[in-house]
């Protein structure tokens, strides 16, 4: 059987799972603040509402916590909700009603009843948002039993990775980086499912280890291309679920290459990062050379300013640093400016606009 495969964007992608959940199952609903907007949260919910109908796709008021009760009571009749909140800030308001209900219901009803809820979380950079509109809060996720949490880097694993979520019995935490939106990829057309939980080895090497996740990712990639050519070999694992994680797939990597370092799209204390390196000292401890190493942002809100913004996130020159340091290479490598025409903390001129 052929699989007909389309090159579409990451949003598109989202898009597109969305489109296939509800097709296959009519239990499957879409809401949240500007999802019939025009623009369509960065393209992603576009012609949703036009073509299943406002009773399954429909725009709510900027009341998350009511809104998620909601959600979480629709779920227990048997509806699957994803739920949209354009800034995983946003999100903090729901947190009595997906910490104390959702995350908790399929436990204490021994698996009688579950919240299948998928909230859609946008995180990461953009437009000079600042501190409360950009923050990557995938480590307070990760620590509430019953909550699984999801972070794709890629237009493939973010469709299938989506459709898993809206198909999953339990609530999922569906973090996306805006700065991944206009990435462009190969998707198979129809129904394709990710499963939850496995991580993925996107570049085989011998040298190092590097756990990457979102956005992160891609910078890891930009780093390995130009570490490979200075005879650096480095294995780069893709983590998309962080919770649960793939414990073995890091653990059998740095078996083999006695070197971790792990990026994080967040702030150090109490990251996903530092359970990482915890997880590794604890399994594998006699097979390390040396004390892993973690690049995440700095313990301070999120900038706003050029001045600071410019100098706040880790981009690729700083992880091609640290490995150099921890391996004792020197590299060479030609530093790229930003082009002064686009305006600071944003990708690309794609990016039109913090919506």
């Amino acid at each position: 059987m052929t699989i007909t495969k389309k090159q579409i964007t990451f949003s598109q992608a989202i898009n597109d799972a969305i489109q296939t959940a509800m097709a296959i199952d009519k239990s499957v609903i879409c809401y949240g603040l500007g999802v019939t907007d025009p623009n369509g949260i960065f393209g992603s919910t576009i012609g949703l509402e036009e073509k299943f109908g406002s009773q399954r796709v429909f725009d709510i008021p900027a009341s998350e916590n009511a809104v998620t009760g909601v959600a979480i009571g629709a779920a227990l009749d048997g509806v699957r909700p994803v739920v949209v909140h354009q800034r995983s800030d946003f999100s903090l308001l729901t947190l009595d009603q997906m910490i104390n209900n959702a995350a908790k219901w399929r436990y204490m009803f021994n698996g009688i009843h579950s919240v299948p809820i998928t909230n859609r979380l946008i995180v990461g950079r953009g437009w000079g948002q600042g501190p409360t509109h950009s923050q990557n809060l995938q480590a307070l996720f990760s620590h509430i039993p019953g909550l699984k949490v999801i972070m794709p880097s890629t237009t493939y694993d973010v469709k299938g990775l989506l459709l898993s979520s809206v198909f999953d019995d339990d609530p999922v935490i569906f973090l996306e980086h805006r700065w991944l939106y206009n990435q462009v990829g190969l998707v198979p057309e129809g129904d394709y499912r990710i499963p939850i939980g496995k991580a993925k080895i996107i570049n085989k090497g011998e040298d190092i280890t590097v756990v990457g996740m979102s956005y992160m990712t891609i910078e890891a990639l930009n780093s390995i291309a130009v570490l490979s050519e200075n005879k650096i070999s480095c294995e780069l694992i893709d983590l998309r679920s962080i919770k649960p994680i793939d414990s073995k797939c890091i653990i059998d990597s740095v078996k083999k290459t006695g070197n971790l370092l792990v990026l994080d799209t967040a702030c150090k204390f109490g990251s996903v990062a530092s359970e990482i390196i915890t997880l590794v000292v604890e399994e594998c401890f006699s097979y390390l050379k040396q004390s892993p190493r973690r690049i995440t942002l700095p313990d301070f809100p999120v900038p706003t300013s050029p001045a600071l913004t410019n100098n706040f996130y880790p981009q690729d020159l700083k992880i091609m640093e640290v490995i150099s340091e921890m391996l004792s290479k020197k590299i060479n490598h030609q530093k790229q400016e930003r082009s002064s025409i686009f305006m600071h903390d944003i990708p690309g001129d794609w990016f039109k606009g913090p919506f």
